[in-house]
């Protein structure tokens, strides 16, 4: 039975730790992205990076439909920008950061690699909304949040109400 998982706010500084590869694709692994996948549910979120739940390693989960049943699992994800002109905004939000959206700008036009969880390994040009919530997810990977891409005073801001 999945398990409700904590989710770290900002400004938690586990939350810029950088991730590292998955290398044992195994029973932990799956219980993990279970556990991960209920958790980002619960919460009415479309994504979760592992660094969120402070589990430091290269793993996130996804659910962009609308029925909420289409669950994706993404391991050891890496993307390559293949149009640095080719841009989206979109307005974004974060179960690290509750309570706030912000309009961000990201490439639009990305190659994505991964494996599953069996460790296979996949390949795919994603669009839409796909390329933008990937890019957010991979950014937590990284150790970096939504808020380091607007201004240092909305940041603050953000974090004085978040703090509280």
């Amino acid at each position: 039975m999945a398990e409700k998982l904590k989710i770290l706010k900002f400004p938690d500084p586990r939350l810029r730790t950088v991730a590292k590869k998955v290398d044992k694709f195994d029973k932990s692994l799956e219980k993990l992205t279970e556990d991960m996948l209920h958790t980002m549910y619960e919460d009415n979120g479309i994504g979760l990076a592992a660094t969120q739940v402070n589990r430091h390693i290269r793993v996130i989960v996804m659910d962009l439909s609308e029925e909420r049943n289409e669950p994706r699992v993404f391991i050891n994800p890496e993307y390559k920008i293949l149009n640095k002109e080719s841009l989206a905004s979109f307005e974004e939000g974060c179960l690290s950061v509750p309570g706030f959206t912000e309009e961000i700008i990201r490439p639009d036009k990305i190659e994505l690699e991964w494996q599953d969880l069996s460790g296979e390994f996949h390949q795919d040009t994603p669009d839409g909304l796909l390329t933008i919530c990937i890019q957010h997810e991979i950014d937590h990977l990284e150790g970096k949040l939504m808020v380091d891409y607007i201004s240092p005073i909305k940041r603050d801001r953000i974090r004085k109400k978040l703090s509280k």
